[in-house]
């Protein structure tokens, strides 16, 4: 066989070495397109606002999310505003006012900006309708005043708040996807994990079901990463942390 040039082997080796030198980050790249979301956390106890953010890139039609930062809005949750509902909507603006720093005021009108109330507001929902109803028509009328795309400021129901806590625990563990050798995104071939939530008085249990096995009506149904994944949540009453705790200290007495 016909040896080859000893140049042409040195200009190989050379660029070898520069391959396996140079980082990624050093080679330039069309900068990719990031966009924004902002979701408040309407809890029992506080409410806080999360910014998110993704790029361009989406793996089977889903993006790829990461959160950047985060405001706890000053005071209480927002169900105990039921008597002063405009105050609701007041405490809300010192985070809003801070995410317009956070985030580049070219992509404001194009963030859209979600507001889900949980534990307290249902049951304020089922006691005092029209306190609740009150109350989010003010939280409203401060979200659409605000410079982004405002979505919505709904009372989540339980089965949906547990539901979204799933998403969130099978995307840290990277059950959906992950990422191969050359940083492209591909099936993760894991199994989805159940997610068990403590409350104060009760506990849920929530995990996929069996594509051939009848969901339930309460079921939620979610299209992810290019699959379809159905989620129940089972509730376990009296066993949350505090009847935990009580069963504790009794035994221990």
């Amino acid at each position: 066989r016909e040896l080859l040039p000893p140049w042409l082997v040195i200009v190989a080796g050379l660029t070898g070495i520069v391959l396996l030198c140079v980082s990624t980050k050093d080679v330039p790249m069309a900068p990719l397109r990031t966009k924004y979301g902002i979701v408040l956390d309407a809890g029992p106890s506080r409410t806080i606002l999360f910014i998110y953010q993704w790029t361009t890139v989406k793996a089977n039609k889903t993006g790829v999310i990461r959160g950047c930062s985060s405001c706890p809005v000053q005071g209480p949750g927002v169900s105990s505003y039921s008597d002063s509902p405009q105050e609701a909507g007041k405490s809300l603006e010192p985070c809003l006012n801070w995410a317009q720093n956070e985030i580049p005021a070219e992509q404001h009108s194009q963030t859209p900006l979600y507001l889900g109330a949980t534990a307290s507001m249902r049951q304020l929902n089922l006691t005092h309708p029209i306190l609740s109803d009150g109350l989010l028509a003010a939280l409203t009328g401060t979200l659409k005043s605000s410079p982004f795309s405002f979505q919505g400021a709904q009372i989540l129901s339980s089965s949906v708040e547990e539901a979204f806590n799933w998403v969130a625990v099978n995307y840290v563990l990277e059950n959906f996807f992950k990422h191969d050798w050359q940083g492209q995104l591909v099936p993760s071939g894991k199994g989805m994990a159940g997610v068990l939530s403590l409350r104060g008085t009760s506990a849920q249990l929530t995990s996929e079901l069996e594509e051939e096995k009848q969901a339930p009506k309460e079921a939620v149904r979610l299209q992810l990463y290019g699959q379809t994944h159905r989620v129940h949540t089972q509730q376990c009453p009296c066993h949350g942390w505090e009847q935990l705790c009580s069963r504790l200290l009794a035994l221990l007495i």
